[in-house]
């Protein structure tokens, strides 16, 4: 099939190229003329593990191409997926400024039947924006869908390519012959292709999101109540999580959950019920635990030092908001540095893929010393912090550690290490859920 993708963010790129993988001509359109560019010459603007194997392989072989153009980009295409940004208003609702421009703009474009999908993450009623807005300026028949995405950073293109199902949104019988033939090689496992309406799918995204944020949310708060009581969270996740009806997954306690989805989904889900009189109240104990949740440890941390930071240098190991990823969209990582460097502390920092983006930061990127390796940060260093749980931190050279921290603590974010081990070390060890290592 001949397919365009608009917009080459996250879901945009790896939409655009997996379905290039699977035999599809695929055209990504973006107004980012720079950015295009450099995805002409082979340059992949995001980190994703096995993503630039994928991309090199299909712009090779011509299945998959970009431009600024969006006349030339929709040209012939039976599909084309509108991947654009929904960033939260100042209200916490997404704003759907660029993908109802881009409707717009569609309208007088489209020459023959297309089936237009909202793939990127969108409030209940936008499939009827859409087709309103393209329906302005069209003169031909289209069907507009909704069909969300379920990827996780880090393990996207698996994702993608092995879904546990498909989501899709629509009433048309002839949009539905056109996904089941576009997605018929990513399900020949036999998971599923759902087919509902359009509301419903836009909210599947949202509830699937949400649900998971709780999950975290309340593992989290087990963990905090686990520190006050003396219990030990690890214990109680391997306790629940053998339960079949709660599972294993995202129980793991923490400092919060970050990135560009569970945050501002949350949000948008708590808007859209606040607009419809209906008070969500789990997800507003979930949008406020959270924000607490980041910070968690640096209470401990001004203990430690007896309530004053100010002077002392805090190596900090992983910046971005979960590994595998370059991702640093409200990463726990940034509000704990932020309190540091106003606290009056130093900071060096050591990411394996975030570093770059940190740098970029106007309010952080000056003042943050940034190192070519996670050993580097230590030197002179007063305490580490670990903000990501990379398996590179999991099992470090500990004499380094020792050779280079002027202090052996350890603030552990994600409770990387085993309590006993650190116990054995000798290491002031402060983690999440779990007692306090002297």
């Amino acid at each position: 099939m001949k397919l365009a993708v608009v917009g080459t963010g996250y879901v945009g790129l790896v939409t655009g190229t997996c379905f290039a993988e699977t035999g599809n001509q695929v055209v990504c359109v973006d107004i980012d003329a720079r950015k295009v560019e450099k995805m002409k010459s082979g340059i992949i603007p995001i980190y994703e593990p096995g993503l630039e194997e994928l991309f090199l392989r299909n712009t090779a072989e011509g299945r998959l191409s970009f431009t600024t153009s969006l006349a030339e980009g929709i040209e012939g295409a039976e599909v084309i997926f509108l991947a654009l940004p929904t960033p939260p208003g100042e209200d916490g609702s997404a704003d759907l400024k660029y993908i109802l421009g881009v409707a717009k703009d569609l309208g007088p474009l489209l020459k023959q039947y297309t089936v237009i999908i909202d793939k990127s993450t969108v409030p209940v009623g936008t499939a009827e924006k859409v087709r309103a807005a393209i329906a302005a300026n069209a003169s031909v028949e289209f069907d507009v869908i909704s069909n969300p995405e379920f990827l996780r950073e880090g393990v996207a293109v698996e994702d993608f390519m092995k879904p546990d199902r498909v989501v899709i949104g629509t009433t048309s019988e002839k949009a539905k012959a056109s996904m089941n033939r576009l997605y018929a090689p990513l399900v020949r496992q036999g998971n599923p292709i759902i087919f509902m309406d359009e509301r419903s799918a836009e909210m599947t995204k949202y509830a699937a999101n949400a649900f998971l944020a709780v999950k975290i949310t309340f593992m989290n708060e087990i963990a905090n109540l686990c520190e006050k009581v003396g219990a030990n969270v690890d214990d109680i996740r391997r306790g629940i999580g053998t339960d079949s009806r709660i599972g294993k997954r995202f129980l793991f306690a923490g400092i919060g959950y970050g990135g560009s989805c569970f945050p501002k989904d949350v949000q948008a889900l708590s808007k859209t019920s606040s607009e419809h009189d209906y008070d969500f109240q789990i997800l507003d104990s979930v949008m406020k635990v959270n924000e607490e949740q980041k910070t968690r440890l640096l209470p401990s941390v001004l203990e430690y030092f007896g309530g004053d930071v100010k002077g002392k240098t805090i190596a900090v190991w992983g910046l971005a908001f979960k590994p595998y990823t370059d991702d640093i969209r409200e990463a726990p990582a940034l509000y704990n540095m932020r309190e540091l460097l106003a606290a009056g502390a130093h900071v060096k920092a050591y990411d394996p893929e975030a570093m770059e983006n940190v740098a970029n930061l106007a309010d952080l990127g000056s003042k943050v010393t940034f190192t070519k390796d996670a050993y580097s940060a230590l030197v002179d260093a007063d305490a580490l912090m670990i903000m990501t749980e990379w398996p590179q931190f999991r099992t470090p050279d500990f004499e380094k550690l020792e050779a280079r921290l002027k202090n052996k603590v350890i603030f552990d974010g994600r409770n990387v290490y085993e309590l006993e081990d650190m116990k054995e070390r000798g290491y002031t060890y402060f983690s999440i859920g779990r007692q306090k290592i002297n």
